[in-house]
This record gives structure tokens, C-alpha cells and sequence, in this order.
């Protein structure tokens, strides 16, 4: 007999972090900084083992998806909170609680000078709410909750330190640039309603074949197109997809436990989840997938680049984040929206620790993020080394790590495809290879090994980025690297168990079983990828030992030797290219200029328009004609009425009888048009 879950177990798994941040916000004075984690890591802990829990439920054939809460109902259109807990689901549950919690118990050691110490914890559990709430809805209209309260707490979070200003602009542009990716996600939400009639998953899906029949009215697009592009739009805003990517690099001025969080493992991979919950739709459009396809790849292979250049140690991790959300959509477009899911799920844990091992790497650097001040750290912080290396084998797609497993998956998905863009998309998986290796190792090494340049550098220095949260670093003396507190370090290698053989142990049954059954739905006549890449598994040992003569492999392992030569070996060959190719390096530290364009561009046009609609519409139109103007033609009617009061008896006589001659000629008109006729 299968199992079965229950409604008041499954309301426990978002609102315990709820609570949890309640508490810590609006108490946090009363419980002091010791209760405010207290509370909140033990909201997030039950919220985990309700989740797995929940997890060896579904595994056992268990399924929920069932109202909680009827908020209203207008005609057919039931607006509510409900609850869709599927393979789908249970895996996300799983992975958002397990990383929050890693990250709540990280934050202890990391804020511990932080005198925003309860807020952040009530921050960061609010969010663990808002992203429970996207993933466990059966509708549109709580998907649309949960997406905008995870911005809304991405917001506070990014701009944590609200006294800094480079984190007052980089939230205002993450809020900014989400909000032109939430246009285009409440407009797909809109056609589904306004087609389908319905703001159920189930109902909707029930009627796309209805739908793919329809064209957007007044043109000849397809309607199911339209609708799936307008809903990847918002996946392209909160998962950064190329243009709509920017705000993600400047979201690092937020403190180093939010990027594992929020900018790794769970709001960026929203948009993932999104469209791999809405295949049933997407698949009626090879339109829309090829769109899906395309963007990905430009975004996997184009923000690589960028992470070659940087020299910040979040930054080059956030580059590496933008290029493997790129990986992620480049599958959803290839109809293998399992393979995408579960590329989510081991880039989560393997993301979310490289962002964890860089935030100790600040500590031990007494806040120094400049790679290039460092060197030789391996000796001096032996975990962070250890598990920073686990996690860079894991993303570059080692045999036998976690992003092995996901990300040859997407690359022979990709191959298999048929759609268009499908060649393009495949040299920039490959291509993304190479260079996700050269600057991951590039900066591993310049971390970990070579000269110890902090010695012979003070603090601060003149180009030195930090967090703020340590207080006023006046001293001038050099650095003394030290291993981070346990609180930090036990995240750490809790992360790196599951970067390691959480693809070898789950492959089978997500890519190739029944896990994401009636979860995820594939036309296996028309979209073939994931049948091809069934028929050519033959195990995870298997796939490891084949591996090791493949394409990716190969470029893997050139893009760790080339990063070791520039860099440990030769470090005047990547001065000299710096030199002769300075042209290319100014672009990509301009990050395409898109920066520029945007800030310069779109924003001065803005700008316009809204001076424009200002003085011409507001003040022009609607103050100068249709207010001011009507008041004034009223006071001159007003004014010419009132001359003709004059008070004297003859002139109203007069008036009245010419009244009288008007009313009988018109009265009389027809009859003397009539004798006029004859």
C-alpha cells in the first residue's frame, strides 16, 4: 500500500521557517542574537525532516495535490492556496531546506560582528518561506506569491548593508531588472487565465491541446508560443538568463551567505523549476523551446568568458553561476527538463559550497576578496582547501563528482536534439566546457597554491573589495591567514558529501525511472533527447569509465592544465595575451557593454518617456487641457452668461419673445417645407 501524505505535515514545511522568521524579526531584541538562531534553524531543521520525510514518501508511490485555503472565487476562477507535492516537489523541498539550513548554520560563524545579526536570520528564514510556498503550489496565483516574495526578500538581502552604496544600486538594479522579467511572467500567467479559464496546473495543462490550436488574437501567432515565451521571460529575469543576467554579478555586495542561498542553489533555479513544471505547455511549442535553447546557450558560453577576467572571488563563483543556469535552460530547450531539474539539484550543492568556501576564504583573509592578494592558502586553511577542490572538480564535470553526472547529460540532450538552434547550443555546452574548467582552476590555484601574496601586502589595500560586516579595517598590517570556525567549516564538508555522490546515486532513477512521473511531461514522438540518452545508459560506473575518452573530458582536463601553466607556471603568458588581445579583455571587463547600454541607453530612454508623459501627458494634457482647460472654458461660460443678466425688464421680454418665434419656426418647419415642396 503506497503511502500517504499529510495536509497538516505538508503546512508545517513553510510555515516553521515562517515562524522561525516572525520571531527573529519582530523579537529579535527580546531573544538576543543567540535566541534569533535558535528559533531559526530549528524552524528550517523541521522543515528538512518533514521534507525527507516527505521525499521517502513520494518514493514510495505517495502524491498530494489538494486545497488548503479558498481565498476567492469569481465565476470559475478559483483563486487559492494549495499544495502539489509530487517527485518534482519533493526533490526541491528537499534541496531549498537542506542548503538553508547549511546556510543558517554558516551564518553563525560568518555575521557573528554583525550588528544585523537578527535581521538577517529573519531574512534568510523568510525567504526558505517564500521559496517553499513557490515550489509546493498546485496554481498560478500562488506560484506568482512565491516568486515575487522570494525577489522581495533577494531585495532585502542584496541590500543588507543599506549604508554601503554599491548595495543600495546593486538591489535597486536586481529589483529593477526582475520586475521587466515579472512583465513578461504575469502576461504568460494572463493568457493561461484568459484562455483556459483556470488557475489550477492540473486544469490548465488538461486543455493545452486546446490551446495549441488557438492564435493570439488580432495576429497569427500561436497563442500556446506567446504564452510560453511570456513565461520564460520571468524565468530569464529571476534565473538570469542573457539580457536580463546583469543584476546577478552586482548582487555579490550582499553578504557571502546569500549568494550560497539565494544567487547558488534556490531563487536563480526558480525560473528552472518554473518551466520544467510547465512542460506540458512548453512542449506544444518547438517555437518556444527553440527561444529557450538559444537564450541558455548564449548565456552558458557568454557569461564563461566573463568569470575568465574577474579577479573578486564571488564574482568568478556568480559567473560560473550565470553559465550553469545557461546549462540548465539550454536542457529545459532540449525537452530534457529531468536532466535540467537535475542539474539544479547537483549544481546546488556544489554552487552553494564554493560560495560557502569563498565566504571563508574572506574570513580567513580578514575580508580581502581580491584574489590576487592571495596564494598558498592550502597549508593555512586545510578544509576550505580540501572541500573547494571537491567542489571545483564537481563543477567542471569530473568522473564520478555530481556535476558529471548532470552536465554530460545536458551536453548529449543537446546533441540529440532536433530542433533549431540545436548546433549552436551544442558547440557552446562543449565550448563551456574548456573555459568553466580554465577559470575555475584559475582561480583555485591562485587561492590555494603558488606565492603567498598576502604577505607582503597590508590591509586594506588600494583595490581591495570586502564585506562590510567585520567593521572598520584600519590596521596596515599583513595578513595572517587562518581556518575558519567550526560553524563555518561544517557546512562546508556537509556540502561536499552530496557534491560528490549525489549524481551516481540518483541518475538512474530521476533521468531514467519513474521519479518525475506525472511531474514532468515529454511528446517522446516529437522530442526524442531523453529516449536516446535511456538507450545509451548503461549504468553510473559505466558512464564515468566511458567518459574518460570523451570530447568533455578532454576539454575539461586541457582547461585545468592551461589555468595551471598561466598560473603557477608561466604567469607572463596570460600578461603577454592580455597585451596583445587588450581589445577583447576591455570587453569582457565592460561586460559587453551591456552595462553601458542599459545605464546609458534604456535608462536615458526611460527617462524621456517618462519626462515626456510627464510635461506632455500629466502636466501638458491632463493638468493643462483636461482639468485647467475645462475649469477655464466653464469660467468663460460662466463670465458671457452672466453679462446676459443684466436685470432690466425689456431685454428678458425681448429674449423671451424670440424664444417663442424660434420654438414655432421649428415647430412649424415641416409643414411650410411642405407647401414650399408642392
Amino acid at each position: 500500500m503506497a503511502a500517504t501524505l499529510s495536509q497538516n505535515m505538508l503546512l508545517a514545511v513553510p510555515l516553521a521557517p515562517l515562524v522561525g522568521a516572525i520571531a527573529a524579526g519582530l523579537f529579535g531584541n527580546a531573544i538576543g542574537r543567540r535566541g534569533a538562531h535558535i528559533v531559526t534553524i530549528l524552524g528550517v531543521l523541521i522543515s528538512l525532516v518533514i521534507s525527507v520525510m516527505t521525499l521517502l514518501a513520494v518514493l514510495d508511490g505517495a502524491r498530494f495535490n489538494a486545497t488548503i485555503y479558498e481565498w476567492m472565487v469569481l465565476g470559475n476562477l478559483k483563486m487559492e492556496v494549495g499544495f502539489l507535492v509530487d517527485g518534482l516537489t519533493a526533490m526541491m523541498m528537499c534541496v531549498v531546506t537542506f542548503v538553508s539550513l547549511m546556510v543558517h548554520i554558516y551564518t553563525i560563524g560568518y555575521m557573528e560582528e554583525d550588528p544585523g545579526y537578527q535581521r538577517f536570520f529573519s531574512y534568510i528564514s523568510l525567504f526558505t518561506f517564500s521559496m517553499l510556498m513557490l515550489v509546493m503550489s498546485n496554481n498560478f496565483l500562488q506560484l506568482f506569491f512565491g516568486w515575487e516574495a522570494v525577489g522581495l526578500v533577494s531585495y532585502l538581502l542584496i541590500g543588507f548593508w543599506f549604508t554601503k552604496p554599491t548595495a543600495i544600486f546593486a538591489n535597486m538594479k536586481a529589483f529593477l531588472v526582475n520586475r521587466v522579467g515579472d512583465f513578461g511572467f504575469i502576461l504568460g500567467i494572463g493568457l493561461v487565465v484568459a484562455f483556459a479559464d483556470t488557475l489550477n496546473y492540473g486544469e490548465a495543462f488538461a486543455k493545452g491541446a486546446e490551446l495549441a490550436k488557438l492564435r493570439l488574437p488580432g495576429t497569427e501567432w500561436a497563442l500556446i508560443t506567446v504564452t510560453c515565451i511570456c513565461l520564460f521571460i520571468g524565468a530569464m529575469g529571476k534565473s538570469a538568463q542573457f539580457p536580463l543576467h546583469v543584476w546577478l554579478p552586482d548582487s555579490m555586495e550582499g553578504p557571502t551567505p546569500i549568494s550560497a542561498l539565494i544567487h547558488a542553489a534556490t531563487m536563480v533555479t526558480a525560473g528552472i523549476f518554473m518551466v520544467a513544471r510547465m512542460s506540458p505547455l512548453f512542449e506544444l511549442s518547438d517555437t518556444a523551446l527553440s527561444f529557450v535553447m538559444v537564450i541558455g546557450a548564449i548565456t552558458a558560453l557568454f557569461m564563461g568568458f566573463l568569470g575568465v577576467i574577474q579577479n573578486d572571488i564571488k564574482r568568478v563563483v556568480a559567473y560560473s553561476t550565470l553559465s550553469q543556469l545557461g546549462y540548465m535552460t539550454v536542457a529545459l530547450g532540449a525537452s530534457a527538463y529531468s536532466v535540467a531539474v537535475f542539474h539544479l539539484m547537483t549544481h546546488a550543492f556544489f554552487k552553494a559550497l564554493l560560495f560557502l568556501a569563498a565566504g571563508s576564504v574572506i574570513i580567513g583573509m580578514h575580508h580581502d576578496q581580491d584574489i590576487r592578494n592571495m596564494g598558498g592558502l592550502r597549508k593555512y586553511m586545510p578544509i576550505t582547501w580540501l572541500t573547494s577542490l571537491l567542489g571545483s572538480l564537481a563543477l567542471i564535470g569530473t568522473p564520478l563528482f555530481a556535476g558529471f553526472y548532470s552536465k554530460d547529460s545536458i551536453i548529449e540532450a543537446v546533441h540529440e536534439s532536433h530542433l533549431w538552434g540545436s548546433g549552436f547550443a551544442y558547440f557552446a555546452v562543449v565550448a563551456g566546457v574548456f573555459v568553466t574548467a580554465f577559470y575555475s582552476f584559475r582561480m583555485y590555484f591562485l587561492v590555494f597554491h603558488g606565492k603567498e601574496n598576502f604577505r607582503h601586502k597590508p590591509f586594506p589595500g588600494e583595490h581591495d573589495h570586502h564585506d562590510d560586516h567585520a567593521g572598520d579595517h584600519s590596521s596596515h598590517e599583513p595578513h595572517v591567514p587562518h581556518e575558519s570556525p567550526w560553524v563555518v567549516t561544517f557546512p562546508l564538508v556537509a556540502l561536499a558529501i552530496p557534491s560528490v555522490v549525489i549524481g551516481y546515486l540518483t541518475i538512474g532513477p530521476m533521468l531514467f525511472g519513474d521519479f518525475f512521473k506525472g511531474a514532468i511531461f515529454v511528446n517522446g514522438e516529437a522530442h526524442h533527447a531523453i529516449e536516446k540518452l535511456a538507450e545509451e545508459f548503461h549504468g553510473a560506473g559505466a558512464m564515468a569509465l566511458h567518459a574518460l575518452t570523451s570530447l568533455p573530458f578532454l576539454l575539461a582536463l586541457a582547461g585545468v592544465v592551461v589555468a595551471y601553466v598561466f598560473y603557477m607556471v608561466a604567469p607572463s603568458i596570460p600578461i603577454a595575451i592580455k597585451a596583445r588581445f587588450g581589445f577583447i579583455y576591455t570587453l569582457l571587463e565592460n561586460k559587453y557593454y551591456l552595462d553601458w547600454i542599459n545605464e546609458n541607453v534604456l535608462a536615458r530612454m526611460a527617462r524621456m518617456t517618462g519626462t515626456g508623459l510627464w510635461k506632455g501627458g500629466d502636466e501638458g494634457l491632463i493638468d493643462g487641457v483636461l482639468i485647467n482647460g475645462s475649469a477655464s472654458l466653464v469660467g468663460a461660460a460662466a463670465a458671457k452668461g452672466r453679462e446676459l443678466q443684466s436685470g432690466h425688464l425689456y431685454w428678458y421680454a425681448l429674449v423671451m419673445i424670440m424664444g417663442v418665434i424660434g420654438l414655432m419656426t421649428w415647430q412649424l418647419w415641416p409643414f411650410m417645407a411642405a407647401l414650399l415642396v408642392k
